[in-house]
């Protein structure tokens, strides 16, 4: 049995990249950008009118004002505002040449002579400057980073509507176990749905790969085999839950290394995860993960969520708070690491969840994230600070 820090380390260093592919900017949400972005035009274009109001020169703000135009969004001006003139204008309208102030309309009057005045006491700009934001030729979006509806919006603006990205691991999932049914059918006596395959499969789309499920093998070695050779052959990782423990059906750490993966760790000093299991092959990485949904969701979040980031070339990390408990929280054992669902509650405290073991499923649903507590420590104490990792 290794230790968690090591576990984390064979794996990542286990990482392969995945190629890349051009694909439409509008899909590539929630993908890894391969490229570099930059501007082809300034951003602003032009000077532009951050109101609605009357652009003028600021020598002339404090006198009667006379109204040459009305300049709207989209249209150009079509006249030179001189001495004691100004342009009605529209936000988003370019402010004309000679301009050097837009005041507000709130800040107006209209005189009896059809002219206009200012009656606010400090003019402001109100002018976005031609390519304040952005110049032709800076770089807008960064290599590596993991797209955002934001970042969308951006290749929109700079016209860049081919973009290259990470393909994403195709992630292959099944499960053992001959009590598992799917979930549309009602479990009979000794009988319980298959949950963690489909919780591995949102898991895997959230952390941006592919996940592809097939279904479940039952307690049979030689199908086992046969599904994880295909398994692999199809797979850039390949995730089995279940079979790794110490019962007198969980072979799959030996099936793995008669279909040629090579096992790195079979035990990790971990709670809950112990018989969490890597693995190696020429065309894929491999994990067996625990049978019980709670292990299998949080070695996956710890383990399985890095690595596929790592293989498109993001360094995710996870979100993590510093706040101080609501109440003293003692284990029952400190040998290993232990991994435990909290809640924040609503004065920003941290309470730990009401959890009975790796098979309660509902105790994550009702958690805002984990609380890591190293061997040797058993107790914590109500208000002692920690950090809760966002699940």
């Amino acid at each position: 049995m290794i230790e968690f820090e090591k576990a984390f380390k064979i794996v990542m260093e286990s990482a392969f990249e995945t190629d890349s592919e051009t694909i439409f900017f509008n899909d590539s949400c929630g993908r890894i950008l391969d490229e570099d972005i930059v501007s082809d035009v300034d951003m602003p274009p032009f000077n532009r009118s951050a109101v609605d109001g009357y652009a003028c020169r600021r020598i002339d703000i404090y006198n009667e004002l006379e109204i040459i135009e009305v300049i709207a969004a989209g249209k150009e001006p079509l006249r030179r505002v001189t001495k004691d003139q100004c342009s009605k204008i529209m936000t988003g309208a370019i402010v004309p040449e000679d301009c050097d102030v837009v005041f507000m309309v709130e800040e107006s009057e209209v005189l009896k002579n059809g002219k206009i005045r200012f009656t606010g006491s400090d003019p402001k700009l109100n002018i976005s400057i031609k390519g304040e934001d952005v110049k032709v030729g800076n770089r807008v979006l960064k290599k590596c980073r993991f797209i955002q509806p934001q970042d969308v919006a951006i290749m929109a603006a700079v016209g860049h509507i081919r973009v290259r990205v990470k393909k994403k691991p195709v992630v292959g999932i099944f499960s053992t176990g001959d009590e598992l049914i799917n979930p549309s059918e009602f479990p009979a006596i000794s009988q319980i749905r298959n949950s963690n395959a489909y919780q591995l499969r949102a898991q895997v789309d959230r952390a941006g790969g592919n996940a592809i499920d097939w279904g479940i093998a039952p307690d049979k070695e030689s199908v086992t085999f046969k599904l994880i050779e295909k398994t692999i052959l199809e797979s850039d990782v390949v995730i089995i839950t279940g079979g790794v423990s110490m019962g007198d059906f969980d072979f799959v750490p030996s099936v793995l290394s008669r279909a040629g993966v090579k096992i790195l760790f079979d035990r990790v000093n971990v709670q809950p995860g112990k018989p969490t299991t890597f693995g190696i092959h020429p065309k894929a990485l491999i994990f067996g993960l625990p049978g019980n949904p709670v292990s299998s969701f949080i070695q996956f979040e710890m383990l399985v969520r890095p690595l596929l980031n790592k293989m498109m070339g993001y360094n995710w990390s996870p979100i993590e708070y510093k706040l101080p408990m609501a109440v003293d929280y003692e284990r029952k054992s400190s040998d290993r690491l232990g991994l435990v669902p909290v809640f924040i509650n609503n004065d920003m405290k941290v309470v730990p969840a009401d959890f009975h073991g790796s098979a309660h499923i509902t105790a994550l649903s009702e958690s805002d994230g984990l609380i890591s507590l190293k061997p040797g420590i058993k107790l914590v104490t109500k208000g002692e600070v920690v950090n809760v990792r966002q699940i």
